[in-house]
């Protein structure tokens, strides 16, 4: 079993456990660190300072605790998060495992259900492909032809 865990940007799609409905993480904490994004615009990487409702709806739709009215997070703290790096605000780096404890909730009830990463194919990509293999997967595209192209001509590449 791997120990690796993944790290959580900007993005992510969280839940919680009394909502109804999925809200997107914004990092609001932070806007030196990124992960993920070759252009350094958008994967700000999540951390332990981003408390309160850093959310991009602000809501996970009706909460239980409150009798089903709207809810509105209150992210009082994240527990399960990578603890031996310190960001320069002073939090630390939230993984795929990090549960967050909200004021209404009043437990670690706010989770993951994805990183907020995105794979990218890059023209290093291309290169290592084996043809034999590439063929297999992808039968209506040549790897030689792909290989004299720029990066990503002629590739449509779909967001999770």
């Amino acid at each position: 079993m791997s120990s690796e865990k993944y790290l959580v940007c900007q993005g992510a799609l969280c839940q919680c456990k009394f909502g109804t409905a999925p809200d997107t993480l914004k990092v609001s904490s932070q806007d030196k660190y990124y992960i993920n994004d070759s252009s350094f615009s958008q994967k700000l990487v999540g951390n332990t300072m981003d408390l309160g409702s850093p959310l991009q709806a602000g809501t996970f739709g009706s909460c239980k605790k409150m009798n089903n009215n709207p809810c509105k997070p209150a992210i009082t703290q994240w527990q399960k998060f990578y603890d031996k790096v310190t960001l320069k605000n002073g939090g630390m780096i939230l993984t795929e495992e990090s549960k967050a404890v909200c004021a209404v909730g009043g437990s670690p009830c706010v989770e993951f259900m994805t990183t907020g990463q995105v794979a990218a194919v890059s023209p290093g990509n291309m290169e290592k492909a084996d043809e034999e293999v590439q063929q297999e997967l992808n039968p209506l595209v040549e790897i030689k032809k792909l290989r004299n192209v720029g990066p990503f001509e002629g590739i449509v590449l779909k967001s999770e």
